[in-house]
């Protein structure tokens, strides 16, 4: 009967730490499945969004995803970001995705620290895959995800 209690006790305690073990591995800061392209009065340098101001013509977006995590590992995944103006199609070779973090500074204030990856290839039709690690501050407060230019303007974000 001993045996028992202690095979079931063991069995309990293995469970626990199983499911511990598998919460924690979900390491998301930020998971999202819609994406908005740049357009009225966000086009061009006038209105920027955490100081990265839009492309230089309205985008629009099919499908938009992704996730970033604590370690700083960011997955963007779009499809169909094209240029209404261009007959529906792209014209950039490469984009990067960029997180833009609200931060408490050294002296406490408050600041906005904006990290982008490298380049991607983006296909004609607007497809491309950004999987990338970036360095995320100590704190990372409402992050924001952009896909941009290598220049820095951003053709979708967040949102819908």
């Amino acid at each position: 009967m001993k045996r028992y209690l202690w095979g079931a006790l063991a069995v309990a305690l293995l469970t626990i730490a199983v499911t511990a073990s598998a919460e924690h591995q979900d390491d998301a800061l930020l998971r999202f499945d819609h994406m908005i392209g740049v357009s009225g009065p966000y086009v061009g340098p006038n209105n920027p969004i955490r100081g990265v101001p839009g492309g230089n013509a309205a985008w629009v977006i099919r499908e938009g995803r992704g996730e970033l995590k604590l370690s700083g590992e960011l997955e963007v995944h779009v499809r169909g970001l094209v240029l209404p103006s261009f007959g529906g199609i792209n014209v950039v070779p490469n984009i990067r995705g960029l997180v833009s973090c609200q931060i408490i500074d050294g002296a406490g204030n408050p600041g906005i620290l904006n990290v982008s990856t490298g380049d991607f290839p983006f296909s004609q039709s607007g497809d491309a895959d950004i999987e990338a690690q970036v360095a995320l501050p100590n704190s990372c407060i409402a992050p924001v995800i952009f896909v941009t230019h290598p220049e820095g303007r951003w053709f979708a974000t967040i949102g819908y």
